[in-house]
């Protein structure tokens, strides 16, 4: 196995603001493995409250490459419990190698990994498409600017209300609110009613990560869905988050990748929740690994090659929020050369 791997800081369109700040570039970190000749691409992005910068994860391949290059690469599973215990502290590096692990072995057999595990494409749902935090009439023109039939608008700030009132004026699309661990829960109780008459489909989490009493009681009175974001990093908090969210937001990047993602999608159906997958302003190459996953979720937010001003890769692209599908094998994307 052949390891190579660049860190990209890709532009947004517009700066990128959630409740937790704001940012003009998203920094990624991209690996290529080369097995027998077959080139497979993996992504994680770096998010700063999780505190795995992209030279960190440089390091840590370079400090482990040996290992990577000397495994006997068969199937992505087996091989992601090898990078689990590789890097044990570095769930976005596993990803991004979990990512690519995936596209050689789609490769190999010579399908898209959708039709690999029988899934339906005409099941995937409608791509939703965020509106960062900003000035009202500023948001008000990103919705002119995208027309789009989802549209997942980031909360948070004191004016949340005034900005869907606004917002609500100029399309009559779905609006789905992400607070992202902005609001506390005498917030929560006071607006979601409130946004529930503005039309809004669902509210992503609302209150602190950890302030699971508080969801307790804001899961029991919600006349909306509550969906678990920051509450939902890896397997375990499926069980944690359930009858305290309506649903989970998978983040590939979080919980290590495809291989997890895929055991949290099952036991969230155990546990009768709904499924999202979320994006972490992944390009190309990370929404690929997304879209492949698609047909089992209730919802999708894999925009991000929407968001940025360049990408890395062609692949996956959209008709009014609906996912095209790439026509090649493995994750089926093209890689833009790079050294």
């Amino acid at each position: 196995m052949k390891v190579k791997s660049k860190i990209f800081h890709l532009p947004f369109t517009h700066p990128f603001t959630i409740s937790k700040g704001s940012k003009t570039h998203q920094p990624t970190f991209v690996v290529e493995l080369e097995h027998f000749g077959i080139k497979g691409y993996g992504e994680a992005p770096a998010i700063t409250y999780y505190n795995i910068p992209v030279e960190q994860m440089a390091t840590d391949l370079e400090a482990k490459r040996i290992f990577l290059e000397k495994f006997s690469f068969t199937d992505p599973e087996r091989y992601w419990h090898y990078l689990h215990h590789l890097f044990p502290k570095n769930p976005f590096l596993v990803c991004a190698l979990d990512m690519a692990g995936w596209d050689i072995f789609g490769k190999i057999k010579k399908k898209p990994l959708h039709e690999l595990w029988a899934l339906n494409t005409n099941q995937s749902p409608v791509c939703d498409y965020t509106i960062g935090i900003d000035r009202i009439e500023k948001m008000k023109a990103k919705i002119k600017e995208k027309p789009w039939p989802i549209y997942k608008i980031k909360v948070g700030v004191e004016n949340d209300l005034e900005i869907i009132a606004a917002l609500r004026k100029v399309t009559p699309a779905v609006f789905r609110v992400d607070a992202n661990a902005g609001w506390t829960l005498k917030q929560a109780l006071e607006k979601i009613p409130v946004l529930k008459e503005f039309g809004v489909e669902l509210v992503e989490q609302p209150l602190a990560k950890d302030d699971w009493e508080g969801m307790k009681t804001l899961f029991s009175q919600s006349p909306l869905p509550l969906i678990a974001d920051e509450s939902c990093v890896a397997e375990d908090d499926v069980d944690k988050c359930h009858n305290h969210f309506h649903g989970i937001n998978i983040k590939l990047t979080k919980c290590s990748g495809i291989t997890p993602a895929r055991r949290m999608i099952d036991r969230a159906r155990d546990l009768n929740m709904k499924v999202m997958i979320g994006c972490m302003n992944e390009s190309s190459v990370g929404t690929a690994a997304i879209a492949q996953l698609a047909p089992l979720l209730d919802y999708v937010d894999m925009d991000g090659p929407l968001l940025l001003k360049e990408d890395i890769a062609d692949g996956v692209t959209f008709n009014y929020g609906k996912i095209i599908y790439p026509t090649g094998n493995g994750l089926g994307i093209n890689m833009h050369p790079w050294e």
